[in-house]
């Protein structure tokens, strides 16, 4: 079996990509900070529904403040007790200007761009659900077993912890170069 060995990138290339990487940076990062707020409130939302199906709760609610998403909770044996849990926009999206500029960065390095921008984009909206689903599962698990309305579980407290400190401290902050990484060895030209 033959292997064949792929060319390195030029010089040419690797300007091209810095500087496509800058350009878009600054555009993205104007755009971004236009739009980032009702982003967040459609992930909170979506991510806030999901949560009700998983917990004995009931998503009742969802409200918007500059840069805080609040989504209101009642436990399904109590629904007179709401529950409000922020979520700052800014702690799970700051990261989308960089990890777009270093999308298009990868421009001139990839192949089927639609298809890897399309799958990056989806990876990039998964985790941001992952980290509000986290988040709320977490807090809601803590609030209701210390107020007895959930029978305490430590494998479930466990779990919803592990998720959270993982996503948390690990996925959101690595996130822009997991997705680059991720387009670049799967779609490499």
């Amino acid at each position: 079996m033959q292997r064949t060995h792929k060319k390195p990138a030029s010089k040419k290339a690797i300007f091209q990509a810095i500087l496509l990487f800058v350009c878009s940076y600054l555009i993205f990062l104007i755009l971004w900070i236009q739009i980032k707020d009702r982003y967040g409130y459609i992930v909170t939302m979506i991510a806030s529904e999901l949560v009700s199906v998983v917990k004995d709760v009931k998503f009742e609610e969802i409200k918007e403040e500059k840069g805080i998403v609040q989504a209101t909770f009642s436990p399904r044996r109590m629904s007179n007790l709401l529950l409000d849990l922020p979520v700052k926009v800014n702690s799970f999206t700051f990261n989308v200007p960089l990890t777009l500029g270093i999308l298009v960065a990868l421009f001139p390095f990839v192949r089927r761009r639609w298809g890897a921008y399309a799958q990056a984009l989806l990876i990039l909206f998964g985790v941001h659900l992952l980290y509000v689903f986290s988040f709320e599962a977490n807090s809601l698990t803590t609030t209701l077993i210390q107020r007895g309305l959930e029978a305490v579980n430590n494998l479930s407290l466990v779990f919803y912890q592990f998720l959270w400190e993982f996503t948390n401290n690990m996925v959101i902050r690595f996130e822009p170069f997991l997705i680059g990484f991720y387009v670049l060895i799967r779609f490499r030209e």
